[in-house]
């Protein structure tokens, strides 16, 4: 059975769910709807601390039906974060949906192919599937479609406790976005009025500039003071620092596919402007206001 903590003081207005409350992104989005004067509730797989008290939780396993049916309940619009590198679980969870009808936002990846039969990856191949899923059950979801988030690079802590070099597998270069500005336009979405749905046509979330690693790891070390410096690994040290590091060997698995096989993206839009009503911020400006996180 679905464990359930009632907010101390709950907010009046549009009731949102956010699933993978927990992350970095679904953190983000429960402060912003928040703020915003939504009633929030947070699906947690486990207690988590750190997370504000005047929110309603959820604790259980999304991919249990009865959890997420009492997580659903009274809810106007979902948040769906999907947690897994396979999309078959997902069916029961779609199914939920369909019976509660709420507004579904899904976030998704830009580093999709409309036109590829298999996208590039495991990892963009889930959210094909799962936008697939979503769209063939009727739900008309709207997708954000996000770029490589910066608060990735908060992997990178421990090694910068230890020295000036960042090692890790290659990324092709893409417009790394703020997560912020993710959870902005998230937020936009889930609170607009059902009457100025957005439509089906995805929504491309990108920085204003294509970084790649290396481009990162400089603008992080101007913000801290430090010459900083990345060194590519080989699949192989790559995959051992990243199993050494704790991480799942499927996820792991994953990765070092996307390194490979991800072209690179020069792609840049104006679609978080476009939801917030301002310009994506920089990852420099990232790299600013989270410096004291690599102290």
């Amino acid at each position: 059975m679905p464990e359930t903590q009632r907010p101390t003081g709950a907010r009046r207005g549009a009731s949102v769910l956010v699933t993978g409350a927990a992350g970095n992104l679904g953190r983000a989005v429960v402060d912003r709807l928040r703020a915003r004067g939504a009633r929030v509730r947070r699906l947690v797989h486990r207690r988590t601390p750190g997370l504000p008290d005047d929110v309603e939780s959820v604790v259980g396993d999304l991919m249990e039906p009865a959890v997420f049916r009492a997580a659903l309940r009274d809810i106007d619009a979902v948040l769906l974060l999907w947690p897994l590198l396979d999309s078959a679980p997902a069916h029961p969870v779609v199914a939920e949906l369909v019976a509660a009808a709420p507004r579904v936002v899904y976030v998704s990846s830009t580093a999709m192919d409309d036109g590829a039969a298999r996208q590039s990856d495991p990892i963009v191949q889930v959210h094909a599937d799962m936008e697939v899923l979503l769209r063939d059950a009727g739900l008309r979801p709207v997708v954000l479609r996000s770029d490589t988030l910066a608060s990735n690079v908060r992997g990178w802590a421990a090694q910068l406790r230890v020295g000036d070099v960042i090692a890790g597998v290659h990324t092709a270069r893409t417009a790394v976005v703020d997560e912020r500005d993710v959870a902005d336009a998230a937020a936009a979405v889930l609170l607009a009025p059902h009457h100025a749905q957005r439509g089906s046509t995805p929504y491309l979330l990108t920085g204003p500039e294509v970084l790649g690693r290396a481009d990162q790891v400089a603008r992080l070390g101007d913000a801290l003071g430090r010459r900083l410096s990345f060194t590519a690994l080989p699949a192989g040290p790559a995959r051992s620092r990243m199993l050494a590091d704790g991480r799942p060997e499927r996820l792991v698995e994953a990765l070092i596919a996307a390194s490979a096989r991800r072209p690179e993206s020069k792609r840049v839009t104006d679609h978080v402007e476009r939801l917030t009503g301002r310009p994506a911020r920089t990852f420099a400006r990232w790299a600013i206001d989270h410096a004291g996180e690599f102290s």
